[in-house]
Formats: structure tokens, C-alpha cells, sequence
């Protein structure tokens, strides 16, 4: 491939490469994308698009048209005993197939001038340049996009980090027409199933669980409403894993070297938060480095990553302590000015303090009962 060098290279053709590329074109550096698979690329994910991500994308110039998917208006929380249901303040979510997420992300780089290349054998190894199909490449930026295991966070001495949970996704299409207008999301002893509109006659579901034999079918068939809904529906696509994590690291940038999205810590995918936390990170490396000022990127980095961290370990003491989660739904049930609010927090269009400090003593009373009113 001629011309090695460039103002920027990022190494992995993901959603949060892509938009990072994205991001630093719009701002005029030279970039070059490099990934060994060829597009569209898959993975197991719930397929969401909440309405702060459309947004975010959207400031990133990418628009998600509501054609390339199934729009929904909120969310669902249900168990065996109750359901609780909340309306986006503003704006609808997108239920969108991930390679079809990928197809509009790729188009726009391209589109924006970003230098792609796909099918490409990048050479990470410790102590000697990045070479791409064993050429040396020069640049002045280099971009960890290449996910949880990231050979480029390695290369660069990034890896110390604390992993404070670890469980099992998994993801599959059903033939079916959407049922609601939600996004729904079953508790289970067993773990959750979210259940995301992809298309006018297709639904996505990702079934997440701590449990390491367990698949998505068993799941899903232990949870009645699902049972009933997909009596005779076709499965579509085949079974897609993937290793869901929380984990923080203790930096994310060294020298020229920056990490964005998996690479650069997570949130369990409970929170439907990953791809919208990486459309911030690219927005903020972009800026970062358009001001040549990676330490901006580092300091701001965990202030993206703290809701969502923080909306993942509350979600899940509610999948590890089934009295817990029972009396939760039940509240939210209860109290749906309660799940409005908190979905208001969740997608960043309240703030959490303000919450705390008014709701969150009653709250925390109400989960205390003895037993369920």
C-alpha cells in the first residue's frame, strides 16, 4: 500500500474507529484506518441506538434516518410479577442491524476522506514499529480502536486496569414483527434479555448472563412472555458471543498514543451504553488532539466513562440479588415518574446529583421493605 504515513493512524475499523476517523477528518487531519476484516463487520450487541447517540452521531455529521431500522420510543423493564415502562424525554431511539450501523459509519469515512484499509495484517509486536502488510508506517497520532483485547493498549504499556465484573452476550434475530414500542428488557434468574426492533418484521435479542453455559435460546425460553411471543417466529441469523466486562483503566493515553471505545475501558452492556460512550470519546479525541493536547483527552476520558459504570453496577446488584431486583421493578411499576426520571439521568439529559440528593433516600427506603406492597 503506497503512501505510509499520516497525521493520525487508527488501528481497528469498529464503530468507535470509524467515528474516531470520522471526527479527526472533520478537523482536518490527514487518517489513515487500518483492520484486518472487511467491511460490514459484525458483533454480538443489543442494536440500540438510544436518542443521545443519534445526536452524538449526528454532531459527527453521520445521520442514522429512521429507514435503516425500527424506531422506539423508550424503554421496558419487566419480571415474572411486574412491567415499568418510561418514554425518551426527546427524540426516539433506532433499532439498527449492527452491519448495517457499520455500512452508514464506513460510507461516511469514505465520504469524509478518510484512507481505509480493510483486509489488512497489522503488525502490533512489543518494542518494534507498527507495520502494516510489513511496512513501517509513519505518524504523528496513533489510535487504539481495535477493542477489549487491544494489541495497540498492550504495544503501549496501557493494560493496568481493574476489572470489576465480567459475564457472557449473546445475540440473535427472530423473523417476527416488533411487538412494542420499547426496547424491552426481561429479567430472568438466569440473566436478561433485551429485545430491540431492528426492522418492520424483524427483532434483535441479546441475552446476557454470569452464567458460562448458559445460551440464548435456554434463556429466553425460560422467560413466559418470550416463550409465548415467538411460538413459531423464525431464527434468522446464527448465535454471536461476546465477553461483556466493566473495566477502568489507569490511563488511556501515553505519548502519542490514545485509546477509544473497548480498548480504552467498558461498561457492561446492560446499560445499552457502549456505542454512545464511544461516539463521545471520538468527539473528545478529535478535539483533543486538533489542540495537540492529548492530556485533555486523558482527563476527560473517566467523566464520560462515569455514569455508565456507575449505571452498570447498580444494574447489575439488581441481576446478582433476585429480592432486589423484584422490589425495584415493582417501585418502578409502582412509580412511573420514578423510571422517567431515571431513563432521563441514564441518557444524560438530567443530572445525577440533584436525583440523589431528592430521590434516592425515599428510594432506598422503599427497597428496604420487608416484603413487597
Amino acid at each position: 500500500m503506497p503512501g505510509l504515513s499520516c497525521d493520525v493512524l487508527v488501528v481497528g475499523g469498529g464503530p468507535a474507529g470509524l467515528t474516531t476517523a470520522i471526527a479527526l477528518r472533520s478537523r482536518g487531519a490527514n487518517v489513515l484506518l487500518a483492520d484486518s476484516q472487511t467491511p460490514p463487520i459484525d458483533k454480538a450487541c443489543g442494536e440500540g441506538i438510544m436518542p443521545d447517540a443519534r445526536r452524538d452521531l449526528a454532531h459527527l455529521g453521520v445521520e442514522l434516518p429512521s429507514f435503516h431500522g425500527s424506531e422506539f420510543r423508550g424503554i421496558r423493564f419487566c419480571d415474572r410479577r411486574s412491567s415499568a415502562s418510561a418514554d425518551f424525554p426527546s427524540g426516539n431511539g433506532l433499532g439498527v442491524r449492527r452491519t448495517v450501523l457499520h455500512r452508514v459509519l464506513v460510507d461516511c469515512a469514505a465520504a469524509a476522506g478518510v484512507r481505509l484499509a480493510w483486509k489488512t495484517n497489522v503488525s502490533v509486536k512489543p518494542g518494534q514499529p507498527l507495520r502494516i502488510n510489513g511496512e513501517e508506517v509513519k505518524y504523528k497520532y496513533l489510535v487504539g480502536a481495535d477493542g477489549q483485547s487491544s494489541r495497540v493498549r498492550s504495544w503501549a504499556g496501557l493494560d493496568d486496569a481493574t476489572l470489576f465484573t465480567r459475564r457472557f452476550g449473546f445475540r440473535i434475530h427472530y423473523r417476527v414483527a416488533p411487538w412494542s414500542p420499547y426496547v424491552e428488557v426481561h429479567w430472568a434468574a438466569a440473566g436478561q434479555a433485551y429485545v430491540t426492533p431492528v426492522a418492520d418484521d424483524e427483532i434483535s435479542i441479546s441475552v446476557m448472563t454470569r452464567n458460562t453455559d448458559a445460551r440464548s435460546q435456554e434463556l429466553i425460553e425460560s422467560i413466559p412472555e418470550l416463550r409465548h411471543r415467538l411460538g413459531g417466529a423464525k431464527v434468522i441469523t446464527r448465535e454471536r458471543g461476546a465477553i461483556l466486562t466493566t473495566r477502568r483503566l489507569k490511563s488511556v493515553a501515553r505519548g502519542n498514543v490514545a485509546l477509544v471505545g473497548d480498548a480504552s475501558g467498558s461498561s457492561d452492556a446492560i446499560t445499552g451504553e457502549g456505542l454512545a460512550v464511544s461516539f463521545r470519546q471520538a468527539q473528545l479525541l478529535g478535539d483533543a488532539l486538533a489542540a495537540e493536547n492529548l492530556s485533555l483527552y486523558r482527563k476527560k476520558h473517566s467523566s464520560i466513562m462515569q455514569l455508565p459504570q456507575a449505571m452498570a453496577r447498580t444494574m447489575l446488584l439488581m441481576d446478582r440479588w433476585p429480592l432486589l431486583r423484584e422490589r425495584a421493578l415493582h417501585v418502578l411499576a409502582c412509580d412511573p415518574g420514578l423510571f422517567q426520571s431515571m431513563l432521563s439521568i441514564h441518557i444524560g439529559e438530567r443530572p445525577l446529583r440533584p436525583f440523589i440528593l431528592r430521590e434516592a433516600p425515599g428510594l432506598g427506603l422503599r427497597l428496604l421493605r420487608p416484603s413487597l406492597p
